[in-house]
């Protein structure tokens, strides 16, 4: 029963990293988000062609995604910080990234694994979040900003005392994060990448 009840949490986990936070919002302005800038339908590129405060509520959607994931493998476990929370957090990230709903076209996934790692690491969290905002207002890169605090969580966490299981998770999710950054760092190394 515990693990069909994980199983469960974990679908319901990807369902609302689906959530078209951005589409729902640039729609609301009357532009696809995906036919514009970058196509990602991200916070970043709501950013760049609607402004922050737009992208400010899609930013804020996206985290709340993954937190309401991993309050969900809270209510479950009744643990601050489980394996469940982390695969919840995953499957939420993958969600976002990887809707089936929008033939797995959707977002990078910073702003959703954030708001997922907010709580679970609260003090990192906003550490970081307030990081990428001067990061981006400094270099006008948000794919700079994004990597440099996604590099950086592992040893945020790992001062606030995270096991070791926990750091390699998070070192998982780090790699991910690059990954999906990596046609961002080919046009950064060209000079190509847009500014936000």
């Amino acid at each position: 029963m515990e693990i069909l009840i994980a199983v469960v949490v974990t679908v319901i986990s990807y369902f609302l990293g689906t959530f078209p936070s951005a589409a729902i919002v640039a729609g609301r302005k009357n532009l696809d988000i995906t036919t514009v800038g970058s196509g990602n339908p991200g916070a970043s590129n709501v950013i760049r062609n609607l402004g922050w405060k737009t992208g400010l509520a899609v930013f804020l959607m996206d985290m709340a995604k993954a937190a309401l994931a991993v309050g969900l493998a809270w209510v479950v476990t009744s643990e601050h910080r489980s394996s469940l929370s982390y695969i919840c957090l995953f499957a939420a990230i993958l969600g976002h990234s990887y809707p089936v709903t929008r033939k797995f076209k959707g977002g990078k996934g910073v702003a959703c694994g954030g708001g997922g790692m907010f709580m679970l690491f609260p003090l990192t969290s906003l550490v970081l979040f307030t990081s990428w905002f001067v990061l981006t207002k400094a270099t006008r890169k948000a794919s700079i900003a994004s990597l440099t605090i996604s590099i950086a969580l592992p040893f945020g966490i790992w001062r606030e005392s995270a096991e070791g299981w926990e750091i390699v998770a998070t070192l998982a999710l780090v790699v991910f994060i690059i990954a999906k950054h990596l046609p961002n760092l080919r046009r950064l190394k060209s000079h190509e990448e847009p500014d936000i």
